[in-house]
């Protein structure tokens, strides 16, 4: 008996990748070019990794090396600890969205830098700033431009998704350089929220959260287009605290960009609905803010957890994403 809990134990740490232990990263991103893997993520300029095999990471200089002039003045107080950024391939370069924010506020701005390349060694390297994208106001916005995701449509159209607490997630369409927005900002839909109808208040927060924020606890959109479908994953609960944390994923999908996206039940996401991807255990005091790609054939949910064994620290987490017998995503443990 005591061999085979051996075995199963052994089997489930495998299944866990943290690179490396003493490594660590928030709210992961990540992209491949010609063979190396890079891996942005929270941090002071926006933090940069890159892999040869997503198994051994090198520390690679931030994208900004002192915070970006606009955003210190959009959001006072800002000194350059970057939030939730975006990378993806579009037009011919490489789009990176950025969040800046004041904590627990929607006092916040998504940025966006382009580069040629992301080897720093190439003589093309160079991030260019083409500052805010998209801006949220206290008392004029009830949703929070933070956490970025792109999604380009089959006819080309490229689409943010965005969001944290407030209102929930947002999605808005963009320019077909998808550098600003291109639609009116007052009435943009809600695609993901805790609340089961959105013409409610604000749920109020609970314990020593935010105020200002709310308790709509729903954050970090990702859309990942599979087959017929564009899945929404976010993640609902609370980040960021270390042992107390209790981040869990959810998902929904739908045929279209726009939605709705529908759980396994046929709730919709913007209605209280999602079906749990992945939720902490006694490894990880909470598990979220992912992302989704194909890589070499194969589908990958990267994310942190909140190690339990190492005071609750933030770690990178990469595992394979499966599909069942109904085109769902699962995580085969």
């Amino acid at each position: 008996m005591k061999k085979g809990i051996t075995l199963i134990i052994a089997l489930l740490l495998l299944s866990i990748k943290v690179f490396p232990k003493d490594t660590v990263v928030h709210d992961p991103v990540m992209i491949q070019q010609n063979g190396t893997y890079y891996l942005f993520s929270t941090g002071w300029g926006i933090s940069v990794w890159s892999s040869p095999d997503m198994e051994n990471w090198t520390s690679e200089d931030p994208v900004f090396d002192e915070a970006p002039q606009w955003a210190m003045e959009a959001v006072k107080g800002f000194k350059g600890h970057i939030w939730a950024p975006d990378i993806a391939f579009y037009n011919g370069a490489y789009y990176l969205y950025y969040s800046i924010s004041a904590f627990g506020k929607n006092t916040s701005c998504i940025g966006l830098a382009t580069n040629k390349t992301l080897n720093p060694e190439d003589p093309d390297f160079k991030w260019v700033d083409h500052g805010k994208v998209i801006q949220s106001i206290p008392g004029e916005h009830n949703w929070n431009a933070i956490d970025p995701n792109l999604i380009i449509s089959e006819d080309g159209t490229p689409y943010l998704s965005f969001g944290s607490f407030w209102d929930g997630l947002k999605l808005v369409k963009l320019t077909k350089d998808a550098m600003k927005v291109a639609e009116d900002l007052t009435n943009i839909p809600t695609i993901a929220s805790r609340e089961k109808d959105s013409d409610e208040s604000n749920p109020p927060s609970i314990d020593d959260n935010p105020v200002d924020a709310g308790g709509n606890a729903i954050e970090a959109p990702f859309i990942f287009k599979k087959g017929d479908y564009y899945y929404l994953f976010a993640s609902i609960d609370y980040c960021c605290k270390g042992v107390e944390s209790t981040y869990k994923m959810i998902v929904g999908r739908s045929k279209t960009i726009p939605g709705p996206y529908l759980d396994k039940a046929g709730n919709s996401l913007a209605k209280g609905g999602g079906s749990i991807l992945l939720k902490g255990d006694e490894n990880w005091h909470g598990v979220g803010h992912n992302s989704a790609y194909t890589f070499n054939k194969k589908d990958y949910l990267i994310f942190h957890g909140y190690d339990a064994h190492d005071d609750g620290k933030p770690k990178l987490i990469i595992k394979e994403l499966s599909w069942d017998e109904n085109n769902w995503p699962f995580i085969d443990e």
